[in-house]
């Protein structure tokens, strides 16, 4: 029996099996139809090739396209087929790296002097289409350094030969599928022709390792999927979201601009958009008034040092702003990163004891941080940004039900806004890396334990995922999916021991003894640009009537009409119905249309009808015609639909 081993499934059954049996086996001895369906399998946590042998007893979780690990390799291989592709069509090609991303891959390739265009992009599609029915397998072999680099080097591929020697010798894998080799550490499917369907989307720069000096690489996107039927779901879903754009819709509803003069990834609100903001910050600070948070203001820049004792500036220093210089040579300042050591200073500004704790801080905070130009995306990826953030000092007792109270905010916040899709993701330190985080490892060992058990209290179902805590603590991350399925981070809950011991945070016990307070990060909304992003994408700007920037149009028949239509806006005014008055000489039909277009919730007609009887015609947006009200039954109808 000493040939045997023990594999581990995900609900317990264990199976006994000969050395070196594989993922693919496993799968046939459960049933034939499991293993067609497999992609790649998770051996003691790390994902392999369903065809890599395993020679000691193990933990397997087999992976299919239903898993997110069975996509990225599903998306990985294709990015293989691609280079495939690019070197029958394009001899000489060099390829950088080629991975799998959230939806799809990509691969930077050097194709030297080519134009690659539209037509060039549809033809490396064709091929790829071909040699996928290849069913050509993908075929793993461990390679030494020298022989990795020989090969690169006669093939003329200097890209490969930098990444090789960044590597180890005995950790170097080749991966080949028919008549092409990649350095790779995989894993693979089992075949290429598991790829039915494939479109490539995109082709864009991108510098050599993320380097502004190095040379500029064409990065070609795609996409791949098991089932014609999915792409085109697929692809329905992407023109969805062309017009959910919140780049597009926020020029049409007059929310946000940005201005080259003003500086690239700076945002403008415009009087809508800031409306629409004002709105959101209100919601917050009403609900966090009752939570027991006090408000607290601090400026956008602080001193160098003050970021040196908090780590920012060794995380951020590098790719942050340069500082900011005065007349007195001994004075640098820089523009804040992030709101906490602000705040750590604010609680240092006087002694605390056991009974004044938990301190709760909160302030919309203002922090920049220099994102690269091609990095900018709308109000997704900005270099200034407000905060809804919030720190809590607490006593070590208080931790965990200080932590399910801020999870009870953020839930709150999700179900007044429509977000009723989502994950809570426990974000681990890189056990392999740690040298990213600062502090104790039994303080993070502690964090990471309440943070599980708050997140149990609250029924919370979650995933672990190592290496995105935030350097100075784990934290429970919301993963939101909005209307068209896409995942987005909003929210965020963060434990910290740490900053507390560099700023020296104190507080006197029962004991009459100096202790370390505990420090809660949190932000419900995240950054306010992105939330308000990805809100407008969510509703496609069709928002809650209590956020709407204009929640009536007042549309006056003719000229004839516009006394009574101010009177009407000035009482629905002072019932705090805000909108407004068009009073632009068109036809009641353009009217009608061009509030449908600005997604305004309700449109309210007046003629002279409406005037004798004091009544108003109703419609609401998406919905057509309401019928005649008087302006009581319009308030009364209003204020039962606007509740949050």
């Amino acid at each position: 029996m000493s040939g045997m081993i023990k594999i581990t499934l995900p609900d317990g059954t264990i199976k006994e099996f000969n050395k070196g049996v594989t993922s693919h086996d496993v799968a046939m001895s459960i049933s034939e139809g499991l293993a067609r369906n497999v992609l790649s399998a998770k051996v003691n946590g790390e994902v392999w090739d369903s065809s890599r042998p395993i020679n000691e007893d193990a933990t397997v979780q087999l992976l299919t396209w239903n898993d997110q690990e069975g996509k990225s390799t599903f998306w990985h291989s294709s990015a293989h087929v691609l280079a495939e592709a690019l070197e029958e069509l394009y001899p000489g090609v060099k390829f950088g790296i080629g991975p799998p991303i959230e939806n799809g891959f990509y691969y930077d390739v050097d194709l030297g002097d080519l134009d690659f265009g539209d037509e060039e992009l549809a033809a490396v599609e064709k091929k790829m289409t071909e040699l996928a029915r290849n069913k050509n397998e993908f075929s793993r072999s461990e390679i030494s350094k020298s022989d990795a680099l020989k090969y690169f080097k006669d093939k003329g591929d200097e890209y490969k030969i930098e990444l090789i020697n960044d590597l180890e010798d005995g950790t170097i894998t080749f991966y080949q599928q028919g008549n092409f080799t990649d350095l790779c550490r995989g894993p693979h499917i089992p075949h290429t022709g598991l790829i039915k369907a494939i479109k490539l989307m995109s082709v864009a720069g991108a510098y050599w390792r993320g380097d502004e000096t190095r040379k500029q690489l064409t990065r070609i996107y795609g996409i791949t999927f098991p089932k014609q039927k999915e792409l085109s779901e697929y692809l329905e879903r992407l023109e969805e979201a062309k017009k959910r754009d919140h780049r597009k819709l926020g020029k049409e509803l007059e929310l946000f601009t940005f201005s080259e003069k003003v500086g690239m990834g700076l945002p403008l609100w415009l009087p809508k958009g800031t409306i629409l903001r004002e709105r959101l910050e209100n919601f917050m600070r009403k609900a966090q008034v009752k939570a027991g948070y006090d408000p607290v203001v601090t400026p956008h820049i602080g001193s160098k040092q003050l970021y040196v004792t908090s780590g920012h500036y060794e995380k951020y220093g590098a790719d942050s702003f340069q500082p900011i210089k005065t007349p007195n040579e001994d004075e640098e300042f820089l523009l804040k990163p992030m709101n906490c050591p602000h705040h750590c200073e604010i609680y240092n500004s006087k002694p605390r004891s056991y009974k004044d704790l938990p301190v709760r801080l909160a302030e919309f905070g203002t922090v920049y941080r220099y994102e690269q130009s091609g990095e900018l995306h709308g109000l997704t990826r900005v270099r200034g940004f407000t905060q809804d953030d919030a720190h809590i000092f607490c006593r070590p007792d208080q931790v965990k039900n200080e932590f399910v109270k801020v999870i009870d905010l953020v839930l709150y916040t999700f179900k007044a806004l429509g977000f009723e899709n989502y994950t809570a993701q426990v974000s681990l330190r890189d056990q392999n890396n740690k040298a990213k985080y600062i502090g104790k490892d039994e303080l993070w060992d502690r964090a990471e334990r309440e943070i599980q058990e708050a997140a149990d209290e609250r029924g919370l179902i979650t995933v672990s995922v190592e290496g995105e805590a935030a350097f100075y603590g784990p934290k429970l991350d919301f993963m939101v999916k909005d209307a068209l399925g896409r995942s987005w981070q909003l929210g965020t809950i963060q434990v910290d021991y740490t900053l507390p011991e560099r700023f020296e945070l104190e507080y006197t016990g029962s004991d009459n003894q100096k202790h370390r307070p505990v420090m809660i990060h949190r932000a419900p909304f995240g950054s306010m640009e992105r939330f308000v992003a990805v809100l407008i994408e969510h509703c496609a700007g069709n928002f809650p009537l209590w956020l709407a920037p204009d929640q009536i149009a007042i549309l006056p028949i003719s000229e004839k009409y516009h006394t009574y239509a101010e009177e009407l806006k000035t009482l629905l005014n002072e019932k705090d119905i805000r909108g407004f008055l068009d009073s632009r000489d068109e036809k009641i039909g353009r009217k009608i249309r061009d509030a449908e277009v600005k997604k305004v919730p309700f449109m309210l007609i007046v003629g002279e009808k409406e005037e004798a009887n004091r009544e108003i015609s109703v419609r609401r947006h998406g919905e057509g015609d309401l019928g005649s009200m008087s302006i009581e039954e319009f308030i009364g109808h209003f204020e039962k639909n606007v509740s949050i």
